[in-house]
């Protein structure tokens, strides 16, 4: 609930990648759960974009990425979950516009959502 309300200050973290809105961040006691409740919202405040969210739960990195319905021909949430799981020695996947993953390296967690910037630049 903490977390939908700070939308605004969430989004004040995005970045612009070519002409694509990247938002990337890692969510402090915020379970699976909550990220899923809270991707809609956030989605719909961003309008067309890509976000990728992070928490720490029971010690492992639990990812979503979601990616907005007008940019699916050409980014892949799947994918670039895929991509963030693999480096946190983990896997994922899922839909063009929405996806999962899981992760065991926590250490390495804002290296791997820095990466999400370069991954979309490539992908665009």
């Amino acid at each position: 609930r903490a977390a939908v309300a700070n939308l605004d200050a969430l989004l004040e973290g995005a970045r612009t990648v070519k002409d694509v809105r990247v938002l990337t961040a890692i969510l402090d006691g915020v379970s699976r759960e909550g990220m899923r409740e809270l991707v809609n919202p956030l989605r719909q405040k961003m309008g067309s974009g890509v976000v990728v969210l992070a928490t720490i739960e029971d010690g492992k990195v639990a990812l979503l990425s979601s990616v907005a319905p007008d940019l699916t021909k050409r980014l892949h949430a799947g994918k670039t979950v895929q991509s963030v799981a693999k480096e946190l020695g983990g896997q994922g996947g899922g839909r063009p516009d929405l996806a999962e993953a899981g992760g065991k390296d926590t250490s390495g967690l804002k290296t791997a959502l820095d990466h999400v910037y370069t991954l979309i630049e490539q992908m665009i």
